[in-house]
């Protein structure tokens, strides 16, 4: 297919690229140059805009960090439904909130123009190596239509159902699930330290408790406190979580946890963390606790 795709930081290059070694034709472009250059290497055509990205394309992803960002991109003045036509698809991979995915459906649909939602699961190296987690809502024959893209992309695909923000509220909710392991881990780790008690061995009975990836994965980014360079930055993780209690409020539904967490990742940005990887939420704990 022809593809284009917009975004090209550390998740999306990756998802870019595997697009291209499943042979499918792919324009892209990021507000950087040099990263779109960095993929003409593999065969990609490098756009000057949002717009020339989605000319003549069946579908453009996007892969961006917030509402505001995609909405530039996706419907400013040289923006992907300036240049889609009509039957193409913008997908978006993006974690945005509900509101603003049916805004994006709204406004594509009145251009005759089709819109998807399909965030994805994973860190930069599950990009990398194929390995996310795509979950996608919206028209079920597009859905059908774009499937080997999303399997281009990812290790599985789930299909969150017929309206595009329910794909957005399942990957709020999952990257609060996240938030909430981080924060236990963080509980945890700080407790047995100042207990004098080896937190490593912890993670270790954890880890044969749970056989999770992510607690192994996070765990021992926590347990060894390897913050930089951020798979995830914390500013991000922080403004998830907000989406996710804008979420919950427009539902009528209590998150206290996602209220706690919030706190923590306020007192995390206040101390400078903002561009640390989000489990460094740790040391707000660890301040707290009075271990250094």
């Amino acid at each position: 297919m022809k593809i284009g795709f917009a975004g090209l930081g550390r998740m999306g290059s990756g998802m870019a690229r595997n697009l291209l070694r499943s042979g499918h034709r792919v324009t892209v472009y990021n507000r950087t140059p040099e990263k779109a250059e960095a993929l003409e290497k593999d065969g990609a055509t490098v756009a000057k805009s949002p717009a020339d990205a989605a000319q003549g394309a069946e579908a453009v992803f996007t892969m961006l960090g917030d509402d505001a960002a995609a909405s530039e991109v996706a419907l400013g003045e040289n923006g992907i439904a300036a240049g889609l036509s009509k039957g193409a698809f913008h997908i978006s991979s993006s974690t945005i909130s509900a509101s603003f995915a049916r805004q994006l459906d709204e406004e594509h649909r009145k251009r005759g123009q089709g819109y998807l939602s399909a965030p994805v699961f994973g860190r930069p190296e599950a990009a990398e190596g194929k390995k996310l987690i795509v979950v996608a809502a919206g028209d079920q024959a597009a859905i059908r239509r774009f499937t080997p893209l999303f399997d281009a992309i990812g290790r599985r695909t789930f299909n969150a159902g017929s309206e595009p923000w329910q794909a957005n509220a399942v990957k709020l909710c999952g990257n609060f699930m996240i938030a909430s392991l981080l924060e236990t881990f963080s509980e945890a780790f700080t407790t047995l330290r100042s207990a004098g008690i080896d937190h490593h061995l912890f993670l270790e009975v954890m880890n044969e408790l749970f056989q999770s990836p992510v607690y192994r994965n996070y765990g021992a980014t926590i347990a060894d406190r390897a913050f930089d360079p951020a798979g995830f930055a914390l500013k991000l993780g922080a403004k998830d979580v907000r989406l996710v209690q804008e979420l919950a409020q427009e539902v009528h539904s209590p998150m206290p946890l996602a209220n706690l967490i919030q706190d923590h990742f306020a007192s995390a940005m206040e101390q400078g963390q903002s561009d640390l990887d989000w489990s460094s939420i740790e040391r707000v704990l660890a301040r707290a606790a009075g271990v250094s």
